[in-house]
């Protein structure tokens, strides 16, 4: 029998499990101050509701088998359609806006490479009952609080844009299929130009004239700022979409002034190649991507305006985006940013003697009560080794109990970062009330 895990699946031992942890702890409290409030989810649904939400084709990413019932159901792939049932269930009763945010594992069977694996944590953000684009900069203000605190902290960029813009960019050259259209726009800086042009001819777009609307994307570059984006939609809309585009220019440049004026404006760039892949879109769409290294995209996101219709709900605007921990790990170990693990202990009680332990345990057990984190050593060890354990566990300070220059029932404590010592009073222990 193999001793690792499954492919596509990790272990995580200290200190990067504590890491980890440390990660998900900064991530909830962002979501915490910015008025989110949490909602778990099981980690198995029917399979069905997959199925509602996204077709047939999620079959082929998620892990799915029958229970005893003979049932067919699914390790969850994703949040978003668990939060759109309940809320669905609870649409009368929960007062708008709802602000909701979810940290959990999620499965997909996919081939694992860097930064994706098959079970993974994501961290959702989703705000329904507000129509307007206020929802989409709560949520990226919201993300860039999230990502700072993660420590990725001028690592990352968003990149902006509106569904109707790309379709109207498709209409002006001829397409057929919006969906196609979508995805083949959404894979222009993934693909080389063959096979991007033959996505565009599959779309209905008339293949003369698709090196012209290859030459129109292209001319965004790397993104749009702000400063320079009336000019750039002002030429797009005289030149290279169709009119039914205009009320996604105009969330756009509504958009970009909110985050503009909350201090994100040097965040955020506008880009017509961002469509996002999912059919339930509905306008405005945006990413994270990292601004070193291989420039992944570190979440995704945007409007879903029909969603919890699907389910039952009445109509309802709502907007959210997923963000995955493998490819922000990625980002942060790269710039040296990844946490130490478990926050550092604050006391080791020393003893000079091995029979001292049960004094020692008691003192432990005390500070623990009384909020402090604390350990004694429980192998017999030496008072050198002691010490160095205690620093290898990055405390504070030791607690010396029983060192013979010690007056009767003091400790001496060490500060372990200077070296300089001092006696303190001895508490009595204090037991569970």
């Amino acid at each position: 029998m193999s001793g690792g895990p499954l492919r596509g699946f990790r272990d995580y031992v200290p200190p990067d499990a504590g890491a980890r942890s440390e990660l998900r702890r900064r991530l909830r409290g962002a979501a915490r101050r910015s008025g989110f409030q949490e909602l778990e989810v099981p980690s198995v649904e029917s399979f069905e509701l997959y199925q509602t939400k996204s077709g047939a084709g999620i079959a082929a990413e998620t892990w799915t088998f029958r229970d005893k019932g003979d049932r067919p159901v699914a390790l969850v792939p994703e949040q978003t359609p668990s939060l759109a049932r309940i809320f669905a269930d609870r649409a009368k009763a929960e007062p708008l806006p709802v602000k909701w945010f979810t940290v959990a594992k999620s499965w997909r069977y996919e081939e694992p490479q860097s930064g994706r694996t098959r079970e993974f944590v994501q961290f959702n953000l989703d705000i329904l009952g507000v129509p307007g684009v206020a929802a989409e900069a709560d949520l990226l203000a919201t993300a860039a609080l999230a990502l700072d605190d993660a420590g990725a902290a001028g690592l990352y960029r968003f990149r902006i844009n509106d569904r109707a813009i790309a379709e109207g960019i498709g209409r002006r050259f001829g397409a057929t299929e919006p969906e196609r259209l979508f995805r083949a726009i959404d894979r222009f800086r993934k693909v080389g130009p063959e096979e991007f042009e033959k996505e565009l001819a599959g779309a209905g777009v008339d293949p003369a004239r698709t090196g012209e609307l290859r030459t129109l994307l292209a001319s965004a570059g790397e993104g749009i700022e702000p400063a320079r984006l009336d000019g750039y939609l002002g030429r797009l809309s005289a030149e290279g979409v169709d009119p039914s585009a205009d009320p996604g220019l105009a969330r756009v440049r509504e958009l970009t002034g909110l985050l503009v004026a909350m201090g994100l404006g040097g965040r955020i760039v506008f880009d017509p190649t961002i469509v996002r892949g999912l059919a339930y879109y509905t306008s405005t769409v945006f990413e994270a991507f990292a601004t070193v290294g291989e420039a992944r995209a570190l979440f995704g996101g945007g409007r879903y305006d029909h969603l919890i219709e699907l389910f039952g709900g009445p109509p309802t605007p709502a907007a959210g985006l997923a963000l995955g921990d493998q490819t922000l790990e990625i980002l942060l170990r790269a710039a040296g940013r990844w946490p130490e693990g478990e926050p550092a202990l604050d006391t080791y009680v020393v003893t000079v003697r091995p029979e001292l332990l049960g004094e020692a345990l008691g003192i432990v057990e005390a500070l623990r009560r009384n909020g402090t984190t604390a350990e004694a050593d429980l192998l017999g060890r030496s008072m050198s080794r002691q010490l160095r354990e205690a620093a290898r566990r990055r405390c504070r300070r030791a607690l010396i109990l029983g060192l013979k220059e010690a007056s009767p029932g003091a400790l001496v404590e060490r500060d372990l970062a200077t070296g300089t010592q001092r006696e303190i009073a001895r508490e009595p222990a204090r037991g569970p009330a």
